[in-house]
């Protein structure tokens, strides 16, 4: 499984690629805004995108929902990292249809039950992008 880590903070980006690593992920790409996300988007396939939400450039939800629209990137799943705790900012992203949402700060079982949670939607890929195999 390919996952794209997206996240202005070099810390938290880290921070998500250990925790991935613990979780036996290790096929990760970083990105350093949405926009660096896009143009790695546009190289590479990934099965999993990890974004940050308030990021210059290219937002995180700008980045779900460019994502969502394009006709090869449409069925990713979209996790959003973020300090953003703000009932509407939460729901704006629960309406625009992400697939999962983490509140900083978290740990590892936080992660651990997202991943899992997604498996289990049956999006088209999750059969076999979601296991670690």
């Amino acid at each position: 499984m390919k996952i794209l880590v997206v996240d202005d903070m070099p810390l938290m980006r880290h921070v998500l690629i250990n925790m991935l690593r613990k979780l036996d992920y290790d096929d990760i790409v970083e990105a350093t805004d949405g926009e660096q996300a896009l143009s790695l988007l546009e190289k590479a396939r990934f099965d999993l995108v990890l974004t940050d939400l308030n990021m210059p450039k290219v937002n995180g939800k700008d980045l779900f929902l460019t994502i969502r629209k394009h006709d090869d990137w449409g069925y990713i799943p979209v996790i959003v990292v973020t300090c953003e705790d703000k009932k509407e900012v939460v729901t704006d992203m629960i309406s625009a249809k992400v697939d999962g949402f983490i509140i900083k700060p978290f740990c590892l079982n936080t992660l651990k039950k997202q991943l899992e949670r997604l498996k289990k939607l049956h999006h088209p890929t999750t059969d076999n992008v979601l296991h670690n195999q």
